[in-house]
């Protein structure tokens, strides 16, 4: 990084009123030091550089606006930086309207930086508080994001996935998904096969995992009017013949796959949709329990086991198994009140201390 009085140098041709050329010069230099290690220290010291790159973005030359958003992309990765930014400049807004207006070129770099600052509990809440009190809020979020084609500059805005997984953390967001008026997370299931881009469906199925954390609603997800368990399941289904009689008992969705049919490649969100079957809670109540087993998933995870080649992935096939096939007293309702093996209960606390934000 380059030392300090050669950056404050910069700062008078950083400016909406300084030569184009010079202005393009100078950000593209300021970029570089913003792809530095430790960089965002820097700039939380010398603010006056995060007002000028913010300006940047309003730039008339689409060049310089999209090195004044790349700066802002690369500094959110720093969550004090996002702290500041937050706090001091109340952002959120204007990127929310950037990603919501259908001919912004900028809207997929919006898109980043709302999902970087969102990572943590503060800047989710602040987010979602704007959202909630703003013009904009998130209903036309994910009105754009469900819709192919919105923005007409060819964004794609994939990166609204990891905010709403993000957003999820809180509780208020939850409850606006799966909110059974607004039709939310019918409309998200079927991302979590999206073949165009891994950020979409992770962001997705991370979303549905946080949402399940909201007990309440597990019958109503089981049930026909959402039927959540084959969105969950057709990811981790392959391409497997299964004999006459075990295919029968399948969901009508998972019959019949064909040979092409691929498992998702990402092993991490195989681990989330795992993770969503044992700590969905699906798994927790009785009620979903039997869904489950009714519905014979059982067939669906001995072949994933067989084909898994990830040991932890392995190790969780085998506790959502553990869980499912297990027999418990007729008269306990929750898994909760009965004794549960050390090492399921060991992730179960894990994912459930995830879940208390």
């Amino acid at each position: 990084m380059g030392d300090q009085q050669q950056l404050e140098e910069l700062l008078p041709f950083l400016s909406l009123t300084s030569r184009p050329d010079v202005r393009a010069t100078a950000l593209q230099y300021l970029l570089g030091v913003t792809a530095s290690k430790n960089s965002a220290e820097f700039f939380l010291k010398n603010k006056v550089f995060i007002k000028k790159i913010l300006s940047l973005t309003e730039d008339s030359e689409a060049t310089i606006a999209k090195d004044a958003y790349l700066c802002l992309i690369n500094l959110t990765a720093d969550g004090k930086f996002c702290k500041a930014l937050l706090e001091d400049y109340d952002p959120v807004p204007k990127f929310v309207h950037t990603v919501t207006d259908s001919e912004s070129e900028y809207a997929d770099s919006a898109c980043m930086i709302l999902s970087n600052v969102t990572r943590e509990e503060s800047g989710a809440e602040r987010v979602l508080d704007s959202l909630v009190k703003g013009e904009v809020g998130l209903a036309k979020v994910v009105e754009v994001f469900c819709q192919e084609g919105y923005n007409k500059n060819g964004k794609q805005l994939h990166y609204i996935g990891p905010m709403l997984s993000n957003l999820t953390q809180l509780r208020e967001a939850r409850q606006f998904v799966l909110d059974r008026d607004r039709c939310v997370v019918q409309r998200l299931l079927p991302f979590t096969q999206y073949q165009g881009s891994v950020i979409r469906r992770g962001g997705i199925v991370g979303a549905l995992k946080n949402c399940c954390f909201e007990t309440v609603h597990h019958e109503w997800l089981l049930s026909d009017d959402v039927d959540i368990l084959p969105f969950l399941l057709l990811p981790l289904a392959g391409p497997e013949e299964f004999a006459e009689d075990e295919m029968e008992k399948l969901p009508d969705e998972l019959q019949y796959l064909g040979e092409d049919k691929q498992r998702e490649e990402e092993p991490s969100i195989r681990q989330m949709l795992l993770e969503t079957l044992l700590q969905v809670r699906l798994l927790l109540t009785k009620h979903g329990r039997k869904t489950l087993q009714d519905k014979h998933v059982y067939y669906i995870l001995r072949e994933l086991h067989t084909w898994e080649s990830q040991p932890e992935l392995k190790g969780a096939v085998e506790n959502v198994v553990q869980i499912l096939i297990s027999d418990e007293p007729e008269d306990v309702d929750n898994l909760k009140d009965m004794q549960i093996p050390e090492g399921v209960q060991k992730q179960l606390d894990q994912l459930q201390g995830e879940g208390q934000q």
